[in-house]
């Protein structure tokens, strides 16, 4: 209940060498305080109202065997245990220990496309630029999975391995762009079969290949590639970039690419092609435009069902629990709050002398009747 296995985020408050898990539980220090004074006050109107309620003359006798004080030092011994319980719900915690733990994550290959119909502007700036802001917004995601980068156009080139370094792997890809293409075109088939040689496995049951690209498969060999990837159990996720109504291409020196008869050359979205891609190995396909952060609706629905692996054993230095000092301060205060009786235990002595106070009393009361 009142553990704090990890620090994550959360900002530690030093004092007195403790660490605090959950600052943000210091409230429940202020309701020791609320609950003292409501006490102190209910105590205090509950005294003037048994004062009211006997004589004076009569006020030592019906308070004989009451312990003076006791009330108020179990009001204190009560709000010491209340406080110490507050403290322990902060979650104190001081050293740490070296603890065993197990990593499990699954392997993405990211083929980006780079070909120049990907400089075509009828999604954000460019198709390309925010295809690059989705698999960042997608890198931020990933907890403990590795991801690798291909680009392709009608070549393909391994831009990254493997790897849990999704800084590194931003960085490589911001630089990517049509100027490194060696050829021109897209190759679906090429980039998919160049996915799936980087996988260490390929069970299918931990990788994915996630496809981000216009859909104009020039070379007619992804839905090929896509049947071979199928075999090995590895799906494929494509994020289309474009819109079907299609937009021109930017030339590499100025105006717009133009075909052999010098018409503009309009690239458009082909979502046919690239469903049927995703159907083929059970993945899925989800279009960039109109589309609310696709590729982590893609990694919510489709990577995260993948059953991960354990790709490493290592430690992991967790703080060391001190919840228990603050507790059993308050059970001890709490303790001490019950075992005050608030009277004690009257000699021999002290009936008769309180029958004696009530004789001379009754008397009194008859002589001044009389």
């Amino acid at each position: 209940m009142f553990g704090a296995p990890h620090l994550g985020p959360e900002v530690a408050v030093l004092m007195l060498g403790l660490h605090w898990a959950t600052p943000g539980h210091a409230w429940a220090l202020l309701l020791p305080l609320v609950v003292g004074i409501f006490a102190w006050r209910g105590r205090r109107a509950g005294e003037r109202a048994l004062r009211r309620s006997i004589h004076p003359d009569q006020w030592e006798a019906r308070m004989a065997g009451n312990r003076g004080g006791t009330g108020w030092l179990r009001w204190a011994w009560g709000l010491a245990g209340m406080t110490f319980l507050a403290i322990a719900l902060l979650g104190p915690t001081r050293g740490s220990t070296l603890m065993p733990v197990q990593r499990k994550g699954i392997d993405i290959v990211a083929c980006l496309d780079t070909s120049r119909s990907m400089l075509a502007q009828d999604v954000g700036e460019t198709r390309l630029s925010e295809a690059k802001k989705e698999l960042r917004s997608l890198m931020e995601v990933l907890r403990g999975d590795r991801m690798a980068l291909i680009a392709f156009a009608g070549d393909v080139r391994q831009v990254a391995p493997l790897t849990r370094d999704m800084q590194t792997l931003s960085w490589f890809m911001d630089t990517l762009g049509p100027r490194d293409n060696r050829l021109g075109g897209t190759d679906l088939g090429g980039a998919i079969d160049a996915a799936v040689e980087l996988f260490e496995e390929r069970s299918g049951a931990h990788e994915a290949i996630l496809l981000v690209t216009d859909g104009e498969d020039l070379e007619e060999q992804g839905l090929a590639a896509a049947e071979r990837a199928a075999e090995a159990g590895i799906r494929i996720y494509v994020l289309g970039m474009g819109t079907e109504g299609g937009a021109k291409v930017p030339a590499a020196g100025g105006g717009w690419v133009q075909d052999e008869t010098g018409v503009d050359v309009i690239s458009q979205l082909v979502p046919a092609t690239l469903e049927a891609i995703a159907e083929t190995t059970g993945g899925m396909f989800l279009p960039a435009h109109g589309t609310v952060l696709p590729l982590e609706q893609l990694y919510t629905r489709g990577f995260s069902q993948l059953e991960g692996r354990q790709y490493d054993q290592g430690f992991e230095e967790v703080p060391s629990d001190r919840y228990q000092w603050p507790l059993l301060f308050a059970l001890f205060c709490l303790g001490m709050e019950m075992a005050l009786g608030g009277r004690r235990r009257l000699t021999r002595r002290e009936p008769s002398s309180v029958a004696e106070g009530g004789a001379s009393t009754n008397a009194k009361s008859e002589e001044l009747a009389a």
